[in-house]
């Protein structure tokens, strides 16, 4: 379980201070989707980033599995599988090469590490591109790629930052499965998206935020009654306050 207390993370720019985050806070549960949306600047992946432990919140607290992040950050990287918004993988190395030094890192055997290679491997599809370099591959390859180096210490809680960006339509369902399967192994899995249909279908619940705070929250069912609106997408505009949402 991934809990948020209360975050807020400001930055200085060249004409003032700018609140990314602003008292954001919201819980992931064991064996759910959560579904983080917003509009483009919403403080979405700064959001993510401080879960994940790449900042530090100016004040707030984020715990995963009752481990604060601020007493005890390498324990809580242990204990998560993050895809950021940045997908580099090492271009000279083979997928599976990307994948066994990510399993090094994490202090894991060679057996364990070719278990899981050979699990994700096969939830992933990935049995053709395993063993070559991942220099030229597709983005949809490098994806999975990315998720695979950063699953293969089994992690019950997974972040994961528009998993489903820039993917074609077969590499997206294909994806979209393997967070039900994630789901259905009772692990809490967080991801951002863009996309309404995406995130109805997928999500238990949903956390939407706007202008660095959380503005609604709740399944797609009970967002669309609060909103009174049929789709999802008219509750997400109506939830932020602005057209800009049909854009981001």
């Amino acid at each position: 379980m991934i809990s948020a207390d209360n975050l807020h993370k400001s930055f200085k720019t060249k004409t003032g201070v700018v609140k990314a985050v602003d008292g954001v806070r919201f819980e992931a549960r064991d064996g759910e989707i959560t579904g983080l949306l917003g509009p483009n600047g919403a403080g979405k992946t700064t959001t993510l980033r401080m879960l994940y432990t790449l900042m530090t919140p100016d004040s707030g607290s984020v715990s995963v599995d009752g481990i604060d992040t601020a007493a005890n950050p390498t324990a809580v990287r242990r204990a998560l599988g993050v895809l950021p918004d940045a997908r580099g993988v090492y271009k000279r190395l083979t997928a599976r090469e990307n994948i066994a030094y990510f399993g090094e890192l994490h202090g894991m055997s060679r057996a364990d590490i070719d278990a899981r290679t050979k699990a994700l491997s096969a939830a992933l599809d990935m049995e053709e591109i395993l063993d070559r370099q991942t220099e030229g591959f597709s983005q949809g390859q490098r994806t999975k790629t990315a998720i695979a180096r950063a699953l293969v210490h089994d992690p019950r809680n997974v972040i994961l930052d528009e998993p489903t960006n820039g993917l074609d339509v077969m590499t997206t369902r294909a994806m979209r499965e393997f967070l039900r399967q994630l789901r259905a192994e009772g692990r809490c899995v967080i991801f951002s998206s863009h996309i309404m249909q995406e995130v109805a279908a997928l999500c238990d619940r949903i956390v939407i935020i706007a202008k660095g705070q959380v503005v609604a929250s709740g399944t797609a069912d009970e967002l669309r009654e609060r909103f009174g609106e049929t789709n999802l997408e008219d509750a997400f505009v109506k939830a932020i306050g602005t057209d800009e949402g049909l854009h981001a």
